[in-house]
């Protein structure tokens, strides 16, 4: 599996995510409507021009769920149990139609798992980022850890 295991994480730990995703009016339009967000910043170009954006900006809970994402598959895939919670999400940019975003993630904590010896707990901060570093998210995440095998 290309995620890491329990053991293979460090508090401090910084991992650069290799992919980036180019977020397109499709992407934005079709998860506003298919979670019933009828926000006309996300919808509306006519009514988002006339905003300070002057544009129709990506919902929030996309680019959240993308930064997640592109986290997977060099630190998830394969080797948690859950998500536990998402935690201090701010969106200090806003992302548009065209941005490209790429994620940062740092191991905050680590714990052993008070009730299941094949598992630890980890407190993860993630970062999306545009291009030039602009962030358009950031949030703290919980995740329960597969312990690796050592036998």
């Amino acid at each position: 599996m290309p995620g890491k295991f329990f053991n293979e994480l460090e508090v401090g730990q910084k991992i650069r995510h290799s992919n980036g995703r180019t977020v397109t009016e499709m992407d934005n339009v079709m998860f506003s409507m298919l979670t019933m967000n009828t926000q006309p910043l996300h919808t509306n170009e006519d009514f988002a021009s006339k905003s300070q954006f002057g544009q129709r900006i990506v919902n929030g809970l996309f680019t959240l769920g993308l930064v997640t994402g592109l986290t997977v598959g060099e630190l998830t895939e394969g080797t948690i149990i859950a998500n536990l919670g998402y935690d201090k999400v701010i969106h200090p940019n806003p992302v548009f139609h065209g941005d490209t975003i790429y994620a940062e993630t740092e191991v905050l904590e680590k714990r052993e798992s008070k009730s299941r010896p094949d598992v630890g707990i980890v407190r993860l901060k993630h970062w999306g980022k545009k291009p030039d570093g602009t962030v358009a998210v950031e949030f703290e995440r919980t995740v329960m850890f597969l312990k690796k095998n050592e036998s």
